[in-house]
């Protein structure tokens, strides 16, 4: 590869680099974190920020720290509007919210992982709840035995790295017993879980089905495992429902 054309490659790949780290951070980060958080020449990223500045991909607050600027915030709405499930799901969870009072969100897969792509908290004080494009480990909840029911043992064997097998607790999940609630999830059309990835949380979630019967989203609540048991049956009940509506929009 010509060196112009490499240099360039080295230059996209750091601007990812840039909004990855501040996704990761979730809040404004200093040029200094910023360079040591990306490894890149302290050179580059001035002049990456800069740019990206002058585009409005990320702006700079009075101290000089940097995080998204408003074009990211319109190319988000703009991705929101054009993509169908993402649209649709949104409308039916702010009314979920709404007529429960839980929150509620949207999930697929990412690489070995599973992230929120979604999600929809009431005003009360206490949530329960995972951060947006945060990436989590498969085995942790009830969302990403379901995004799996459609696949091998093989295939899950092979994708998910051996020490996401171990929970928050320290407790290591057999590899077997998981498979084995993956396929029990599929045959069930929902799964529930507790104190996975939290001791005090119930995960249960429902699949949103492509027209060949693949898991492609699971929408889910996440309460606390003191509901009662009525409550937990009309919550679930409710997200099975709102799975089969999403399913039949793709």
């Amino acid at each position: 590869m010509p060196a112009d054309k490499s240099s360039r490659a080295r230059g996209v790949d750091r601007v990812i680099d840039i909004f990855r780290q501040l996704h990761i951070a979730r809040q404004p980060m200093t040029m200094r974190d910023l360079i040591d958080a990306t490894g890149a020449p302290r050179s580059s990223i001035y002049e990456l920020v800069s740019l990206l500045c002058e585009a409005g991909l990320v702006e700079q607050d009075a101290e000089g720290s940097v995080f998204f600027g408003r074009e990211m915030h319109y190319y988000g709405a703009d991705y929101m509007a054009h993509n169908d499930l993402i649209r649709r799901a949104h409308q039916l969870m702010v009314e979920i919210v709404a007529k429960h009072g839980e929150t509620v969100q949207l999930c697929m897969l990412e690489g070995n992982k599973y992230t929120v792509v979604l999600s929809e908290s009431n005003a009360h004080p206490f949530k329960i709840t995972s951060d947006i494009g945060v990436r989590v480990p498969i085995p942790w909840t009830a969302t990403g035995r379901l995004l799996l029911s459609n696949w091998s043992d093989s295939a899950i064997l092979d994708l998910i790295p051996a020490e996401d097998y171990q929970l928050s607790s320290g407790k290591t999940l057999d590899k077997q017993e998981f498979i084995e609630e993956i396929r029990q999830a599929g045959k069930q059309g929902y799964c529930l879980t507790e104190g996975l990835s939290e001791s005090f949380t119930c995960c249960m979630a429902a699949p949103i089905r492509s027209r060949s019967g693949q898991s492609v989203a699971a929408i889910c609540f996440m309460i606390s495992r003191d509901t009662s048991e009525e409550r937990r049956q009309m919550l679930l009940q409710e997200l099975i429902t709102a799975g089969q509506t999403l399913s039949d929009f793709i």
